[in-house]
């Protein structure tokens, strides 16, 4: 019992005296208001839409904001191994942006997500329904929507 105590106590102070103790704490204090830093966008994971994730017709460029930001927008991680990618193959004119690349084909976007490639893992139809997978796949590929 003694030594439980012991090793409660000791992860304890070793706790509050970690640089990082408490770090959530603070964010979560700190506003603009008080100088912080802006969440980055990537971690401004949008809104789902609202209504039937199983109809078609859905807001691609929503749903991706929600279901791919948090790895594809500016700064996510996708976007960065993309970016070192494309700068390995020397091509560093190519967008690593999934949203400003011009060479997506709806089909191959769906192949990826269901199948995974290289560091993406495949997403489940739990995770995202074949319809909005579609409106996703259409929005990058420059399309409204694919029905």
């Amino acid at each position: 019992m003694m030594r439980k105590r012991f090793a409660i106590a000791a992860a304890t102070a070793l706790a509050a005296s970690w640089p990082l103790a408490g770090l959530a704490d603070q964010i979560a204090r700190t506003g603009p208001e008080q100088g912080s830093q802006p969440i980055p966008v990537y971690q401004t994971r949008g809104a789902a839409p609202k209504g039937d994730r199983f109809a078609k017709g859905r807001d691609g460029h929503q749903l991706f904001r929600n279901h791919c930001g948090y790895c594809h927008l500016d700064g996510g991680m996708g976007s960065n191994v993309l970016a070192a990618r494309f700068k390995a193959a020397s091509q560093p004119d190519e967008p690593a942006l999934l949203e400003k690349r011009t060479d997506l084909e709806a089909d191959y976007i769906e192949m990826v997500v269901r199948n995974g490639k290289v560091a993406m893992p495949r997403l489940s139809r739990v995770e995202v329904t074949d319809p909005e997978l579609h409106a996703i796949a259409a929005c990058l590929a420059g399309k409204r929507h694919l029905g």
